[in-house]
């Protein structure tokens, strides 16, 4: 076992760019005979361009190389998105402290003089590798305790109004499926920021919500609440760490400033919520959606290459049986057909609409024991979890 995991602590994906065929056959066989995977290039280009096919854990980077030095090529590699957290070494025979200041300030984590001892510079990498691995295990938890933390606050919301918290996942879903067929690495502000974009609207009376969500006839007071929902939204997640992007993504959502650009997250991120806004505004209404992108394009609000990632789009349609069961049998992802009452009807417990998960099951066996409700529920069960259940018991 220890032997496993050391050679897990030791592999990593390397790319080498140097100019000169014997450093990179040397430095090759070296890298492969300690169990790492190798690419090697000749020229900057190349490895940029290999680079965003397949992100290497670690680049070793010569300097003086034809057509695009080593400073060049990191510069590259720092200004890009999906490329810029990937740490580079310098191998160079400049040995001149300004060499090594220029390349550092380049974007360089470290400075390997040549000649080099490849002892050197196993250590120096695994030095990075394992730093690279700890921000990266540091990000995904970042990523599962704000999620789990939206993930609670979102069934809140549904609590509130079921229906703001449909809408809110039916947005997420679009930006998710734009930031896919972008190729968008990292999209988890992206995600949170769908999800949460309508939350300002909690404060709304829900027949408000649902008139001005369609674009139906508003009095001047529920417009300006309506419009308001932003700055509400955004105010509420300013107060949660790490969350500052995604605030700034929703605070713009209705009026995005020009020509986003994916270097910038909270600019872009604010085009791809309006579309998708837009587009699951007219979906809602009951527009298919080839129609509804049509009336998007004529907005002239939006790049094409936005656009075109909705071209396929179609909002999923999910089958469900309606069925009335007992208290006992009800189940996380059933959806409530009918409000739910206390017996003596006084008391409203859970809305239509909404979607069941373990505390909203657990919150009616509560009030059963407490108010007491209806022997049977009515509620909407999707087809997949019918034929689960169908196969647990041998119909299927």
């Amino acid at each position: 076992m220890q032997l496993i995991e050391q050679a897990q602590k030791t592999h990593g994906n390397i790319m080498i760019v140097d100019d000169t065929p014997a450093n990179l056959k040397l430095l090759e066989e070296m890298l492969r005979q300690h169990g790492y995977e190798v690419r090697s290039f000749p020229r900057g280009r190349f490895a940029l361009s290999a680079a965003e096919q397949e992100t290497p854990d670690l680049i070793l980077l010569d300097i003086n190389m034809p057509e695009m030095n080593g400073y060049e090529v990191c510069e590259k590699l720092k200004s890009n998105p999906r490329l810029s957290g990937i740490p580079v070494v310098f191998l160079s025979a400049l040995n001149e402290i300004a060499d090594k200041v220029k390349g550092f300030r380049a974007g360089g984590v470290d400075y390997i003089s040549k000649p080099f001892q490849f002892e050197e510079v196993q250590a120096r990498m695994e030095t990075h590798l394992k730093l690279r691995r700890a921000q990266q295990a540091e990000h995904d938890l970042l990523e599962r305790t704000l999620g789990g933390a939206v993930g609670t606050l979102w069934e809140l919301v549904q609590l509130t109004s079921p229906l703001l918290a449909v809408r809110s996942n039916a947005v997420r879903n679009i930006v998710l499926w734009m930031t896919k067929r972008m190729a968008i690495e990292d999209p988890w502000q992206y995600e949170l920021a769908g999800r949460l974009c309508l939350v300002g609207c909690v404060s709304l009376p829900e027949d408000v919500f649902e008139r001005a969500y369609c674009g139906r006839k508003l009095s001047p007071d529920e417009d300006q609440m309506f419009r308001a929902h932003p700055v509400r939204s955004a105010r509420m997640l300013s107060k949660i760490p790490r969350l500052e992007v995604v605030a700034q993504m929703i605070l713009k959502q209705q009026r995005p400033d020009p020509e986003p650009s994916e270097l910038d997250p909270a600019k872009y991120g604010a085009h791809l919520l309006h579309l998708a806004l837009e587009l699951d505004r007219r979906l809602y209404s009951g527009i298919i959606a080839s129609a509804a992108l049509a009336e998007i394009r004529l907005l002239g609000r939006f790049s094409e290459s936005m656009l075109d990632t909705l071209n396929a789009y179609a909002q999923p349609q999910a089958e469900f049986e309606l069925r009335r069961l007992p208290l006992r049998e009800l189940r996380a992802g059933m959806v409530l057909e009918k409000d739910i009452l206390s017996r003596d009807e006084k008391m409203l417990i859970l809305k239509a609409g909404t979607i069941l998960t373990e505390t909203w099951i657990e919150r009616l066996e509560n009030f059963a024991k407490t108010r007491g409700i209806a022997d049977l529920l009515t509620v909407r069960i999707p087809r997949l979890a019918i034929v689960r259940d169908a196969m647990e018991i041998g119909l299927a």
